[in-house]
């Protein structure tokens, strides 16, 4: 009796707590821009969608972003479940965009069984992101060695130690028991890549730029390859076609 007595006295107050706190959180938008400046086709740097990333990821790197090179990278697991997490991008040409990881990690078993990936960068603080959708293929072993080889040496330990990334572990004092035996086993030694770490690279075939609005009359143009019906796309660089999108 006591407990239904408390259930419904704290009931309105309950939810009156919980509404609050959503609106709160809505209320938590930031206005973008203070004025509207469109991406228009002569504002572009390059029609190039490689190039005009190189320029756009040059300016968050200017603006002192805290690591500007931070992406989200979406694959699509056994299950058909998307799935989404950081990584860093490591390398970008007209190639496509290269990261690396544990090549025995869960986001590794996504991409052996699906190649199709999406990647987000975005740049808050210029309200400014860039889509990446394409296909995804593994770097060559010695592309893998090199980018392995600029990693600081704390950094090669972890890569290491973590024999299967995703993995479960009993406790704390386990990860830095790997951490610690690894060091030691290597110590006075260089280290090598591990044939379970490694890179990719996904290469492009749509390539979304977005530019926040203080109206939310946000910009966004997007490339494609490959574009079968073309009246409403406009000639790029280097095979690529564009066109803007509504917000």
């Amino acid at each position: 009796m006591f407990l239904q007595r408390f259930l419904v006295s704290n009931a309105i107050p309950l939810f009156s707590r919980i509404t609050m706190a959503q609106l709160h959180i809505s209320e938590l938008r930031k206005k973008y821009n203070n004025s509207n400046t469109y991406l228009s086709e002569d504002s572009l740097e390059s029609k190039n969608p490689i190039k005009l990333f190189e320029t756009w990821l040059n300016v968050a790197k200017n603006a002192n972003i805290k690591e500007p090179n931070a992406m989200t990278l979406a694959t699509v697991n056994e299950n058909g479940h998307p799935t989404a997490r950081m990584v860093i991008l490591r390398g970008y040409g007209e190639d496509g965009f290269k990261f690396h990881t544990n090549y025995r990690s869960a986001k590794a078993k996504d991409l052996e069984n699906n190649p199709k990936v999406a990647l987000v960068l975005y740049w808050v603080d210029l309200c400014r992101s860039v889509r990446i959708e394409g296909l995804v293929k593994k770097l060559s072993k010695q592309e893998s060695d090199e980018e392995f080889a600029k990693r600081p040496r704390s950094t090669k330990i972890i890569a290491v130690a973590s024999t299967h990334q995703s993995s479960p572990v009993a406790n704390a004092e386990e990860l830095a028991l790997m951490a610690k035996t690894t060091e030691e086993q290597y110590k006075d030694k260089e280290i090598d890549r591990p044939n379970y770490f490694g890179g990719y690279c996904v290469t492009p075939e749509r390539i979304e730029f977005w530019q926040g609005q203080s109206s939310r009359m946000s910009d966004r143009i997007v490339f494609v390859k490959n574009v079968k019906e073309k009246d409403c796309w406009k000639e790029g660089q280097n095979g690529w076609m564009y066109q803007r999108l509504q917000p």
